[in-house]
């Protein structure tokens, strides 16, 4: 008997879930790994971008996949590959190889790129069964995720716990816990058939490049996820290299980061729907700005550690406020959202080595500078996601 999409949707939260618990242990043991492998900040910046450009050909090679297969395939072979992942930077770790951190990175990047796409389709198709919005609270699961690996990552970093096992141990926790949560997932959701393949990659993509308002979404996409991108890749590192943090401390301030846009993404769609998309867009922009101003140059580690707040706020409803605009901008709503998406992804794919060699110049709290001038500018283009007065507002946040 097929499952109700009631338990599609639990399923689905307990998906997202997952990918939240596997980053955040691994972010809150870098600068353990940093130690383990001898790797300077430059030579973090390099093991970083496996996970940048792991994440990219996941997300660009899911939608055929998908469309080839369905979703649930993918949200399977994804998630195992993000549990091996965990599990060979955990060794490399332990064997002292960052080339190993970078190739586990990279798997864990594919893995999860990949079944986040997977998740998003599957999660629209639970929306329009249910007929409401469900997709606000699946996000948020995945930042509650990371509020639990980051405060789990940051008792185990305090007590020197060994990373290698840490990470193993989530890689088993996430496998464990894939078995039983896909049960629900149906085969077939997503899979086109041939000709409607051909349809999908014809023409349009040509035609949204020119759109210039999408191109301005998408620069709205690319500052944010910088902003979400950059706390994730270097925040821990950044309090124990530019205000002397201990390892634990340093991983304590992630979790902080994490526990609020954990927040901002369970309220945020009555935010949306009470001022709209400009106002909310540009008012994370300008309190994501406010937090990265105050780590960079407040000089104090309590103010610098509470302005993590303001900056996991400010940067909890970027990405998936502009996707949804970037929807709505026009015709052809799948070609739109790729495209919205993947110059997104570019955030992730050049902020970690960029901002690693900047912080091997200059610090890391002086790098940050350069995400936060690209954040104060999206504020000024934020009228681009206004809704079209043709279309209706939709009630969700994708």
């Amino acid at each position: 008997m097929p499952a109700s999409p009631t338990a599609r949707r639990n399923a689905l939260s307990a998906l997202f879930f997952l990918p939240g618990i596997t980053i955040s242990s691994w972010v809150t043991r870098t600068p353990d790994v940093r130690d383990l492998v001898g790797a300077s900040t430059a030579q973090m910046g390099l093991i970083l971008f496996g996970l940048s450009v792991g994440s990219m050909t996941g997300i660009l090679a899911a939608g055929p996949l998908v469309s080839r297969w369905g979703t649930r395939p993918m949200m399977i072979a994804g998630t195992l590959a993000m549990a091996a992942g965990a599990a060979v930077i955990g060794t490399g770790a332990g064997a002292g190889s960052g080339l190993a951190v970078a190739i586990g990175l990279g798997l864990f990047g594919c893995g999860m790129g990949g079944a986040e796409v997977a998740f998003n389709i599957e999660g629209a198709e639970v929306e329009r069964l249910l007929g409401r919005s469900t997709m606000p609270l699946m996000h948020g699961f995945f930042s509650l995720g990371t509020v639990v690996g980051a405060t789990v990552g940051m008792v185990l970093t305090a007590v020197a716990f060994p990373v290698a096992a840490h990470l193993w141990i989530a890689a088993a926790i996430v496998v464990a816990s894939l078995a039983v949560a896909i049960r629900p997932v149906p085969a077939g959701v997503g899979m086109h058939t041939a000709a409607e393949a051909e349809l999908d990659a014809a023409a349009p993509r040509a035609r949204v490049w020119k759109d210039s308002r999408l191109l301005l979404i998408g620069c709205i996409i690319l500052a944010l996820a910088m902003a979400e991108g950059t706390a994730n890749d270097w925040l821990p590192l950044v309090m124990v290299d530019g205000y002397g943090m201990d390892a634990a401390l340093g991983s304590a301030t992630f979790a902080v980061f994490a526990a609020a846009m954990t927040v901002g993404r369970f309220v945020g769609g009555r935010l949306v729907d009470r001022f709209g998309r400009v106002a909310v867009l540009c008012g994370c922009a300008l309190v994501s700005a406010a937090g990265m101003a105050l780590v960079v140059f407040a000089g104090n580690q309590i103010v610098a550690a509470a302005a993590a707040i303001l900056w996991g706020l400010g940067a909890s409803l970027g990405f998936p406020v502009a996707i949804s605009a970037a929807g709505d901008s026009g015709p052809n709503t799948a070609a739109r959202v790729s495209l919205a998406a993947t110059i997104g992804y570019v955030a992730f794919l050049v902020g970690p080595p960029a901002l690693g060699f900047l912080g091997e110049h200059y610090g890391l709290r002086s790098a940050l500078i350069a995400v936060l001038v690209l954040v104060v500018a999206s504020a000024f283009i934020t009228p681009a996601a206004r809704k079209p007065a043709a279309l209706p507002e939709p009630a969700e946040v994708r």
